[in-house]
């Protein structure tokens, strides 16, 4: 068969969509299926409206010659490709990894409530009642949805979409690229608490530099390394620099292999986020054996088993501290989580993915 795959990302591009399309890229061919991939960074300089028409007629392009049309988000290339399958008269399959309308909405349009909240609230600003509109639409649209964890599952189906509709295939991470670690993190002193991702209220990095101020005034030294941009960076680092005073440091945006390198250096990973659907960053840190401390938000949960990390409940500030403070101070009880998330992150493998997904698109010829 021949699947076309429209995506936001593509690497060197680094993110889940795009570490996504490259497994299936290189390994549905060995299932008898070709892919396209066309990517959204094509048209990307183009400016707004022109650009997502532009991408329909790739897409429309493409899938003439397709027998499924895969999008990878339901807003930004799922309206265009959704058109463009429809156009070409082929089976439309999205892949939905989160609430397009509830991610734009905290960063642009003052929404302060959890995802959790959200969902069950008709009263939105317009642009995240319009993004909401479209996200619903194209997902009621495909003819079946691929979500990578149970939360999203259940996400989806409060947008009034049937649970039959949605098929769950967790996702798979390539820890095979190790790059290098900015040097300035070699001049760190150990051990190194190591965080990776947008830099955006939910992902709660202030909260982490306050539970490392929090273990450091206990006597419980260590640094902090952060990975990532977003524009909560200035903010930020000037809430670091009045905190930590020291020994910390903001890496900026690093290639897929260099953040990696540094989450496979790091003595303590930490993702303190109040929503992740299916977190690829927390599945590579358990492939990569790091001792884990991370939230119950979405699927963090289906990610991180009984005994392969520490799972405390988003916003519990005192917890987090107390952990940190903890494995600062064990360094057995480090070597043990390490051991068990290496192992448990076997689930996660492409082999997996691969065989489920080939399965599942084969089932629309």
């Amino acid at each position: 068969m021949k699947l076309v795959i429209a995506t936001p990302l593509y690497p060197p591009e680094i993110g889940g969509p795009a570490t996504y399309v490259k497994i299936l890229e290189e390994g549905l061919p060995t299932h008898n299926i070709d892919v396209e991939v066309v990517k959204f960074s094509d048209v990307r300089h183009l400016p707004k409206i022109i650009r997502h028409y532009a991408y329909y007629r790739r897409v429309l392009k493409a899938a003439r010659h397709a027998d499924v049309v895969l999008a990878l988000d339901p807003v930004s290339v799922g309206l265009p490709a959704m058109c463009a399958a429809k156009k070409a008269g082929k089976p439309f399959v999205v892949k939905i990894v989160g609430d397009y309308a509830w991610e734009q909405g905290q960063q642009r349009f003052g929404i302060s409530q959890t995802l959790d909240e959200f969902v069950k609230t008709s009263r939105t600003p317009f642009p995240v009642h319009a993004l909401r509109w479209i996200q619903s639409r194209v997902a009621r649209s495909a003819v079946q949805i691929i979500v990578p964890s149970e939360y999203l599952k259940g996400l989806v189906t409060v947008w009034g979409i049937p649970t039959d509709k949605i098929q769950v295939i967790y996702n798979a991470v390539l820890t095979d690229s190790i790059g290098m670690v900015p040097e300035a993190m070699n001049k760190l002193p150990q051990p190194l608490v190591v965080s990776v991702g947008r830099l955006v209220p939910w992902k709660g990095m202030d909260r982490l530099i306050d539970g490392i101020w929090s273990a450091r005034r206990e006597e419980s030294n260590a640094s902090l390394v952060i990975v990532g941009d977003g524009p909560e960076r200035t903010n930020l680092e000037q809430y670091a620099t009045k905190m930590l005073k020291e020994n910390y440091l903001f890496t900026g945006e690093l290639s897929h292999a260099d953040a990696l390198a540094v989450i496979q250096k790091a003595d303590i990973f930490v993702l303190n986020s109040s929503y992740e659907g299916l977190s690829h960053v927390l599945i590579e840190a358990l492939k990569l054996g790091s001792s884990i401390i991370t939230t119950n938000a979405g699927g963090n949960s289906e990610v991180i088993m009984k005994g392969d990390g520490i799972i405390i409940n988003v916003g519990d500030e005192r917890f987090l501290a107390s952990s940190l403070k903890s494995l600062i101070d064990h360094k057995e009880e480090r070597v043990r989580l390490s051991i068990a998330a290496r192992k448990s992150g076997q689930r996660f493998s492409p082999t997996v993915m691969l065989n489920a997904t080939a399965v599942f698109l084969k089932s629309f010829v």
